[in-house]
């Protein structure tokens, strides 16, 4: 585990680029990080490409989640619904082998995403007022719209692990958001004025196994809108990193690999991320653990805590921003396939 942070030096993206070039590998001219979405997924054929689409709704009330994803040979689908309340779960899940009627948008905020097959529908449309998320299955039926905020900006950047090797991630947290969860027959309501969105978006070639973490939380306090993204491990010594701070729809980017501390046996306890310009805890509030093992050679294990967050980010003009109480998750997650 990483002892000290580590600054970066990365470059930022102003213009639509090609992810790839026409022999299929990593374009340089596309690594570096944008405040929209600028690169194009432009992956063709097979060979670990992994294509994701992962929204998660929250409100003071209760959580709803669920991602699209396409390995090359398969397609993986879940959604999963909390109430924070009463702390009751109901969750769907699905796996096609091979991957049928399935479709992914080349770039983020642009296009469609289908998974039209199976027992769980996915459907993310989107349209002038924002993005439209459906899901169906029979346990959840979900409607919601995610707004589009003029000028507000999020962190799209390019993983370079090798020239064969590479993601393109889009971490779009806390637009407003609203519509319904229908659980089990029972329909929750999301308002916009209480539920934030967050979309991470993976399209790329990726190599095995991988371990990863990943934070994210929004909130409007004071009536201001702060949003923290935070990443670690998986960007490790690539030169580029997922970590930034979101105020009032501006982007400031933090290129310095952070330190992520917590106890895996105890996945309630406090958790600590750090660096030059982040002083963060993250204290649990509920924890999904899950440990998948398919055949011989594949498994997702993963721990995703949603929690509150507290400490400080500082902004690029030097202002410590405080974080007190956002509320949000982090995760620790595992892939081998």
């Amino acid at each position: 585990m990483q002892s000290s942070p580590h600054a970066v030096r990365e470059r930022e993206i102003t213009a639509r680029v090609d992810l790839c070039l026409p022999d299929g590998r990593l374009n340089p001219a596309a690594v570096g990080w944008s405040r929209v979405p600028l690169q194009r997924a432009n992956i063709r054929g097979w060979g670990r490409t992994m294509r994701w689409d992962y929204w998660c709704v929250t409100s003071q009330e209760m959580v709803f989640a669920f991602s699209a994803s396409s390995l090359d040979y398969l397609a993986g689908e879940s959604a999963w619904f909390l109430d924070r309340r009463t702390g009751e779960q109901v969750s769907s899940r699905g796996l096609l082998v091979p991957a049928r009627h399935v479709s992914f948008s080349e770039r983020g905020g642009e296009g469609s995403v289908r998974i039209g097959a199976g027992e769980l529908r996915i459907s993310v449309d989107e349209t002038a007022e924002g993005s439209r998320l459906r899901v169906r299955s029979a346990e959840l039926e979900a409607d919601l719209l995610v707004r589009r905020v003029p000028g507000r900006e999020s962190l799209s950047l390019v993983v370079p692990w090798s020239s064969r090797r590479f993601q393109y991630t889009l971490k779009d947290v806390g637009r407003p958001a609203e519509g319904t969860v229908r659980v089990n027959g029972r329909t929750r309501t999301f308002t916009a004025d209480d539920a934030l969105a967050t979309l991470d978006l993976g399209r790329g070639r990726w190599r095995s196994p991988i371990l990863w973490n990943w934070g994210a939380a929004a909130g409007r306090p004071g009536g201001r809108d702060v949003a923290v993204q935070v990443g670690g491990k998986w960007t490790d010594g690539t030169g580029s990193v997922e970590n930034a701070l979101l105020l009032d729809g501006r982007l400031h980017k933090i290129s310095e690999e952070l330190v992520w501390r917590y106890d895996t046996s105890d996945w309630h306890a406090p958790w600590r991320i750090t660096g030059e310009r982040v002083d963060l805890e993250f204290v649990p509030e509920h924890v999904r653990l899950g440990d998948v093992r398919r055949a011989l050679y594949m498994r997702s294990r993963e721990a995703q805590a949603f929690g509150h967050y507290r400490g400080t980010v500082v902004a690029d003009d030097g202002e410590a921003v405080e974080i007190d109480g956002l509320y949000g998750w982090a995760e620790e997650v595992y892939r081998r396939w």
